[in-house]
Protein backbone atom coordinates (compact mmCIF):
# COMPACT_ATOMS: atom_id res chain seq x y z
CA UNK A 1 0.00 0.00 0.00
CA UNK A 2 1.08 3.37 -1.20
CA UNK A 3 1.37 6.43 1.41
CA UNK A 4 -1.18 8.09 -1.05
CA UNK A 5 -4.31 5.59 -0.30
CA UNK A 6 -3.75 5.96 3.91
CA UNK A 7 -2.72 9.19 4.83
CA UNK A 8 -4.86 11.88 6.29
CA UNK A 9 -5.16 14.24 3.04
CA UNK A 10 -6.19 17.44 5.13
CA UNK A 11 -3.62 17.75 7.81
CA UNK A 12 -4.08 21.15 10.13
CA UNK A 13 -1.19 23.31 8.90
CA UNK A 14 0.28 26.67 11.11
CA UNK A 15 2.95 29.05 9.92
CA UNK A 16 6.45 28.94 10.67
CA UNK A 17 5.63 33.01 12.09
CA UNK A 18 2.81 31.33 14.46
CA UNK A 19 3.53 31.83 18.40
CA UNK A 20 2.95 28.61 20.56
CA UNK A 21 -0.40 30.40 21.72
CA UNK A 22 -2.12 30.29 17.85
CA UNK A 23 -0.51 26.87 17.63
CA UNK A 24 -1.96 25.52 21.03
CA UNK A 25 -5.46 26.88 19.66
CA UNK A 26 -5.26 25.61 16.55
CA UNK A 27 -4.66 22.03 18.28
CA UNK A 28 -7.54 23.52 20.31
CA UNK A 29 -9.86 24.14 18.00
CA UNK A 30 -9.11 20.78 15.51
CA UNK A 31 -8.70 18.59 17.85
CA UNK A 32 -4.96 17.55 17.01
CA UNK A 33 -2.46 16.76 18.41
CA UNK A 34 0.09 18.10 15.73
CA UNK A 35 0.12 20.91 13.33
CA UNK A 36 2.52 20.87 9.58
CA UNK A 37 4.54 23.56 9.95
CA UNK A 38 4.32 24.92 6.32
CA UNK A 39 6.20 27.82 4.48
CA UNK A 40 3.16 29.24 2.85
CA UNK A 41 -0.34 28.38 4.85
CA UNK A 42 -2.60 29.03 1.52
CA UNK A 43 -1.07 28.66 -1.87
CA UNK A 44 2.69 25.87 -1.99
CA UNK A 45 2.66 24.37 1.43
CA UNK A 46 5.97 23.29 1.32
CA UNK A 47 6.83 21.37 4.88
CA UNK A 48 9.37 23.01 7.14
CA UNK A 49 8.42 20.79 10.40
CA UNK A 50 6.04 19.78 12.77
CA UNK A 51 5.28 20.54 15.83
CA UNK A 52 3.36 18.73 18.35
CA UNK A 53 1.42 19.47 21.78
CA UNK A 54 4.53 17.94 23.56
CA UNK A 55 7.14 20.32 21.95
CA UNK A 56 4.60 23.56 23.15
CA UNK A 57 4.70 21.69 26.72
CA UNK A 58 8.20 20.56 27.23
CA UNK A 59 10.48 23.57 24.95
CA UNK A 60 7.52 26.96 26.12
CA UNK A 61 4.97 25.54 29.30
CA UNK A 62 7.43 23.99 31.44
CA UNK A 63 10.41 26.55 30.72
CA UNK A 64 7.95 29.08 31.53
CA UNK A 65 8.05 31.31 28.64
CA UNK A 66 4.95 33.30 27.54
CA UNK A 67 3.45 31.10 24.37
CA UNK A 68 2.29 34.57 22.79
CA UNK A 69 6.07 35.70 22.36
CA UNK A 70 7.34 32.33 20.89
CA UNK A 71 7.43 31.43 17.38
CA UNK A 72 6.53 28.17 15.99
CA UNK A 73 9.99 28.88 14.13
CA UNK A 74 11.92 28.16 17.45
CA UNK A 75 10.45 24.96 17.80
CA UNK A 76 10.82 23.22 14.83
CA UNK A 77 13.87 20.77 14.20
CA UNK A 78 15.46 20.43 11.37
CA UNK A 79 15.76 18.59 8.99
CA UNK A 80 12.39 17.78 8.98
CA UNK A 81 11.79 13.34 8.22
CA UNK A 82 8.92 13.35 5.51
CA UNK A 83 7.97 10.78 3.07
CA UNK A 84 6.55 10.88 -0.20
CA UNK A 85 3.00 9.96 -1.30
CA UNK A 86 4.16 7.01 -4.08
CA UNK A 87 6.26 5.37 -1.34
CA UNK A 88 4.81 2.06 0.50
CA UNK A 89 3.65 2.28 4.23
CA UNK A 90 7.07 -0.02 4.48
CA UNK A 91 9.67 2.39 4.07
CA UNK A 92 7.26 5.22 5.92
CA UNK A 93 7.01 2.84 9.13
CA UNK A 94 10.73 2.18 8.99
CA UNK A 95 11.66 6.26 8.69
CA UNK A 96 9.57 7.15 11.89
CA UNK A 97 11.25 4.03 13.32
CA UNK A 98 14.97 5.19 12.28
CA UNK A 99 13.91 9.06 13.15
CA UNK A 100 12.21 8.31 16.71
CA UNK A 101 9.18 10.19 15.36
CA UNK A 102 5.16 9.70 15.96
CA UNK A 103 4.11 11.73 12.75
CA UNK A 104 5.07 11.82 9.23
CA UNK A 105 4.22 14.83 6.44
CA UNK A 106 3.89 13.76 3.11
CA UNK A 107 4.72 15.10 0.26
CA UNK A 108 3.32 15.01 -3.47
CA UNK A 109 6.12 15.16 -6.84
CA UNK A 110 6.72 18.69 -5.76
CA UNK A 111 7.25 18.82 -2.70
CA UNK A 112 4.30 20.26 -1.17
CA UNK A 113 2.31 19.01 1.63
CA UNK A 114 -0.18 16.21 0.41
CA UNK A 115 -0.95 14.94 3.95
CA UNK A 116 0.07 13.16 7.21
CA UNK A 117 0.51 9.70 8.90
CA UNK A 118 0.80 9.14 12.00
CA UNK A 119 0.95 6.76 14.91
CA UNK A 120 -2.45 6.24 15.70
CA UNK A 121 -3.23 5.62 12.08
CA UNK A 122 -0.70 2.88 11.58
CA UNK A 123 -2.13 1.01 14.72
CA UNK A 124 -5.79 1.15 13.21
CA UNK A 125 -3.88 -0.08 9.99
CA UNK A 126 -2.53 -2.55 11.54
CA UNK A 127 -5.49 -3.20 13.83
CA UNK A 128 -7.90 -3.58 10.81
CA UNK A 129 -5.08 -6.28 9.54
CA UNK A 130 -4.73 -8.19 11.82
CA UNK A 131 -8.53 -8.38 12.29
CA UNK A 132 -8.94 -9.02 8.74
CA UNK A 133 -6.26 -12.13 8.95
CA UNK A 134 -8.23 -13.66 12.35
CA UNK A 135 -11.69 -13.84 10.38
CA UNK A 136 -10.02 -15.56 7.51
CA UNK A 137 -8.57 -17.87 10.32
CA UNK A 138 -12.02 -18.54 12.12
CA UNK A 139 -13.35 -19.44 9.05
CA UNK A 140 -11.25 -21.53 8.01
CA UNK A 141 -11.67 -23.42 11.82
CA UNK A 142 -15.14 -23.48 11.66
CA UNK A 143 -14.87 -24.83 7.85
CA UNK A 144 -12.42 -27.40 9.11
CA UNK A 145 -14.71 -28.32 12.14
CA UNK A 146 -17.95 -28.78 10.35
CA UNK A 147 -15.83 -31.00 7.88
CA UNK A 148 -14.70 -33.15 11.26
CA UNK A 149 -18.05 -33.60 12.21
CA UNK A 150 -19.88 -34.41 9.13
CA UNK A 151 -16.89 -37.59 8.48
CA UNK A 152 -17.80 -38.36 12.02
CA UNK A 153 -21.25 -38.12 11.49
CA UNK A 154 -21.01 -40.30 8.44
CA UNK A 155 -19.82 -42.86 9.98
Amino acid sequence: MNLSELCTLDPVCCARSATAAEAAQLMRDHHVGDLIVVDDITEQRYVVGVVTDRDLVVQVMACGLAPAQVKISDLIRAPVIIARESEDLSIALERMRSHGVRRLPIVDEHERLAGVITLDDLLTIFADEAAGMAAIVARGRRKGELKERARRDAY
